[in-house]
């Protein structure tokens, strides 16, 4: 299974996200800002990213972009997760390279089907 990457200031919801990514299968690496988790990404061979928006000291848009910098993210899918819904934000995170924009609350089984679906 993949090696993800799930970023979210919120304790609750990286919680949340890991069990259900876990019990699928996926290895789960957690960060709770962007910051941290462009660290963890430059030290680890991740296969997907799955980031919150809006975070303290790093926000999600500014990550994906940051990791699309690097040669080994260059095509490696990035997923929000985030209570944002305007056009204008999914508008700005598909141009910072975001493959997917999933809107909370979110049901596991939704999660999970967009993952394998962009995992391929």
């Amino acid at each position: 299974m993949a090696k993800i990457l799930a970023v979210d200031d919120s304790a609750s919801m990286r919680q949340m996200v890991g069990f259900t990514l876990k019990s699928a299968g996926h290895d789960v690496i957690q960060a709770s800002d962007g910051a941290e988790a462009l660290k963890l990404a430059q030290v680890n061979n991740i296969d997907l990213v799955l980031t919150d928006i809006n975070m303290p000291i790093m926000d999600g848009i500014t990550l994906i972009k940051n990791l699309r910098t690097l040669p080994a993210y260059r095509f490696t899918p990035m997923l929000t997760l985030t209570t944002e819904s305007g056009t204008d934000r999914k508008m700005e995170g598909k141009k910072a390279g975001a493959t997917g924009w999933i809107v909370k609350p979110f049901s596991p089984e939704q999660l999970l089907a967009t993952i394998k679906k962009v995992l391929g």
